[in-house]
């Protein structure tokens, strides 16, 4: 099998060593030859590095010395983060300054050890460089420039974007969905099949059906739910609820029993005629699925069910129609497609010797969108013949398998985004990501490039997924500003599986050994009492929970992670069931992120959890029976995020404060809380949730508290009081969410006029008393996005609200909004 090319950790190295902090440590600690050393070799194998992945794959020798190599690299990384680690200690203790950092007698001690390890590496690494000869490499230059194609987001309920020729299609399911069901009460609940080869479109098909107009009036309440190859009647069942719910408010229902689950379904459904979207189905077992028809119709059978599958035989099976057979597309739009992609305003007509070859390009695709799609991506910024005359004559259009053709996309992309793609592999198929959860993966690993000034980590990775995007590997599904969920592609995920097979796992409960090789692993079942471990050297770097309501219950297992995985960077304890963490994990010195979220049993945190002072996220919101948080939280001076969830009646608003690099803060469920930050500064933070503090009254909201601040989240804040509020604030937000909140009298209170010019998103929603909203919001604005639901007593709006940048606008539930006030989009 291939291995993967250890890009990114290469790149951290040479800039680590090249690092002014890390002079003093080179002039004190004696290691000032070695490190350079050290340097000049890593430049000379990244100059060969582009060249052994494309020689690998018949190569074993080449892959077994690539492997090699990583793991020196590894062990190289691990040693720079322990110096620097000590440099953090030094600092946080106060108990010396940097330039004496080799003066104490401790300092000696370590000074050797650290002598040792870097002879140690150092003859390692020059073994694995004088290797490099016997394969013949070539110096290829690494492009790490960062492209700045902009992201073209596209969400389920935007207008039609790049879909051509699906339009007799669409009409032809929506009239299946429309037509009048049976007066037969023996009628089960109609199922409609689309089915198609993997990337013909019919997922796109059904997103098309799913918010056409149409198809909303008819019906008013609309599910939709991923399903691949997992058909647990359980998790279904979830899936459906909430998916009635919007995504910022899944509810944890993984562990609420079969009867309850069954009474909630039925609440959701009950008295609603509802369209229910089953995307992506393999199941092939009759018994299943008439259990779940069966707990459908139980509950409604006032409403139709679409799926897509690849599988005739599901079809067959689930349909009580014949399946809609979907077709490739056909040669004109097939071309149509392409030159959408590969090209921009009209750019075609500049490049007729381009597009001939294109037309045979295109001739090879079988009329399959998703290929058609990312080899026209490929080639937008190529403009040269010889790249695609190669692409017309490559080897891979000789295979069945369309996985080829997106590998060729994947092997043209910067080495910075391949690993961070290869991470994919970690989630299930069919998964929807938040951006800012990938970005604190990425950022975790040090996959991401160093932000320029004014820029965050999250911003950088947002410019990944926007580029990503551009290829076409991922999809937006739903942009709410400064985040925003998407997708990847049945075959997409077969690809990150495919290029990161040797560094990343899903494990699973049958899995009878992880290799010592594995780099992440990602658990997405409850009980895995019985994995077993290789034996040898652990270089984990990730362990990760990506399935919601899923989570570790075995101490046994926590305890072997933080006993073997010394060079863990993220560990996601989220939805666990610890009632304590081992004092022992501060063992895990590298660590960069560490989440304990909707943990409902765990009551204290060992004191030791503050001495990781590599952590960028510490999250704990959900952590409902936490008594008090961790002592000096101001240690930790590298914290970007910080969740909070505690019983305290005062948090330790002093310590906050210090965090000078705290960008990201959430308060949640903490009853007791009547008043946050009076008097405090939080200067760098951009992001601000407050949820369910019933308790809370006052907020400052304005620019002396939170100058920084972008983006403001408050929900369920029911004792919150507004008027208090001061007046002719500055807070410039990108993104405003008001929820449940009953103090918001009349109207938006002034403190966020000072936003009129910047807001790109607002949401409101189960505001009761709210009447109206201000005239600021019609003065010239970025607004994009505008959501108002469940708010009663809303009469009227801002009386010039329409232009051209809002794109996305939903009002419902609002009675007394008078019709003369609505928005034509």
């Amino acid at each position: 099998m291939p291995e993967p090319v250890p890009f990114g950790i290469m790149e951290r190295l040479i800039a680590d060593l090249a690092s002014p902090a890390l002079d003093e440590i080179r002039l004190k600690g004696g290691f000032s030859d070695e490190m350079n050393q050290l340097k000049d070799t890593l430049l000379l194998v990244k100059s060969v590095l582009l060249d052994a992945e494309r020689k690998q794959e018949n190569n074993r020798p080449l892959t077994v010395w690539l492997r090699e190599l990583k793991n020196v690299l590894c062990d190289a990384d691990d040693f720079l983060d322990d110096i620097q680690t000590q440099v953090l200690r030094n600092h946080v203790d106060r108990a010396s300054k940097v330039q004496q950092f080799f003066t104490t007698s401790n300092s000696i001690v370590f000074r050797v050890k650290m002598a040792r390890k870097m002879k140690s590496l150092k003859k390692r690494l020059d073994m694995v460089a004088a290797d490099m000869s016997k394969f013949a490499l070539e110096a290829i230059d690494v492009d790490n420039h960062v492209s700045h194609r902009s992201r073209e987001t596209t969400s389920l309920v935007a207008a039609d974007v790049n879909v051509i020729g699906r339009e007799i299609d669409k009409e032809f399911i929506i009239d299946l969905l429309m037509q009048q069901n049976p007066e037969d009460d023996d009628e089960r609940i109609p199922v409609i099949p689309i089915v198609g080869t993997g990337g013909v479109g019919k997922t796109t098909l059904a997103q098309l059906v799913f918010r056409d107009e149409r198809v909303t009036q008819c019906f008013p309440l609309k599910l939709w739910v991923s399903v691949s190859l997992d058909f647990d009647i359980q998790q279904l069942i979830v899936k459906i609820i909430n998916s009635a719910s919007s995504h910022l408010r899944q509810l944890n229902l993984k562990e609420l029993d079969m009867e309850t689950l069954i009474r909630l379904l039925k609440d959701t459904l009950a008295g609603q005629k509802f369209l229910l979207v089953l995307d992506n189905v393999w199941n092939e077992d009759r018994v299943k699925w008439m259990e779940l028809r069966f707990l459908i119709e139980m509950s409604n059978k006032g409403g139709k069910i679409l799926l897509t599958t690849r599988s005739s035989k599901v079809a067959s099976m689930m349909g009580t129609v014949p399946a809609y057979k979907l077709q490739p597309l056909s040669e004109e739009n097939s071309m149509f497609l392409f030159l959408e992609c590969a090209f921009r305003n009209r750019e075609e007509k500049k490049h007729s010797d381009l597009v001939m070859i294109g037309k045979e390009i295109v001739g090879k695709c079988k009329g399959l969108p998703l290929v058609i799609r990312t080899l026209g991506s490929l080639l937008l910024s190529n403009r040269t013949k010889h790249e695609w005359e190669s692409l017309r004559t490559n080897d891979i259009w000789n295979l069945e398998s369309i996985l080829p053709a997106l590998k060729l996309s994947y092997d043209q992309m910067p080495t910075y985004l391949k690993q961070c793609f290869a991470l994919f592999s970690l989630y299930p198929k069919g998964y929807i990501f938040l951006s800012s959860d990938v970005a604190c993966l990425w950022g975790a690993l040090g996959l991401l490039l160093l932000p320029s000034q004014g820029k965050t980590l999250l911003d950088v990775s947002n410019q990944y997924l926007s580029e990503l995007s551009s290829r076409s590997f991922i999809q937006v599904v739903e942009d709410s500003g400064t985040f925003f969920y998407f997708q990847i592609h049945d075959l997409v995920h077969d690809l990150a599986l495919l290029v990161a097979r040797n560094e990343c796992v899903l494990v699973s409960s049958d899995m009878q050994n992880i290799s010592g090789n594995i780099l992440h692993q990602s658990y997405i079942e409850d009980d895995l009492r019985g994995i077993l471990f290789s034996r040898g050297i652990f270089r984990v770097r990730t362990i990760l929970s990506p399935v919601h309501g899923v989570g570790a219950k075995d101490e046994v297992l926590l305890n072997a992670w933080i006993s073997r995985y010394k060079s863990l960077r993220f560990l996601d304890l989220s939805d666990s069931t610890y009632e304590t963490l081992p004092q022992s994990i501060v063992t895990l010195k590298h660590l960069r992120f560490l989440s304990l979220r909707n943990n409902t049993k765990i009551q204290r945190l060992p004191a030791s959890i503050c001495k990781l002072l590599n952590l960028q996220s510490l999250l704990l919101d959900g952590c409902t029976k936490l008594e008090v948080l961790p002592q000096e939280l101001r240690n930790l001076i590298n914290l970007r995020q910080l969740g909070i969830t505690t019983k305290q009646s005062v948090l330790p608003e002093s310590d906050i404060a210090k965090l000078s690099s705290l960008e990201y803060l959430c308060i949640k469920k903490c009853d007791k809380l009547e008043s946050l930050f009076v008097g405090r500064k939080l200067p760098n933070l951009r992001t601000l949730e407050v949820d369910s503090c019933e308790r809370l009254k006052s907020l400052p909201l304005n620019v002396n508290h939170f100058p920084q601040l972008e983006t403001l989240v408050i929900n369920k804040c029911g004792d919150l009081d507004f008027s208090e509020e001061v007046r002719n604030s500055t807070l410039r937000l990108k993104v405003l969410y008001l929820h449940s909140l009953p103090q918001l009298v009349e109207t938006l209170p002034s403190c966020f006029q000072g936003s009129a010019s910047t807001l790109e998103a607002l949401a409101i929603k189960e505001c009761n008393r709210l009447e109206s909203l201000p005239e600021w919001l019609s003065t010239p604005s970025s607004l994009k996005s505008l959501q108002i639901t469940n708010c009663p007593n809303l009469k009227s709006l801002p009386s010039d609200l329409h232009r051209p940048a809002l794109k996305s606008f939903e009002i419902s539930d609002c009675p007394r909004l008078q019709t003369t006030h609505q928005l034509k989009m």
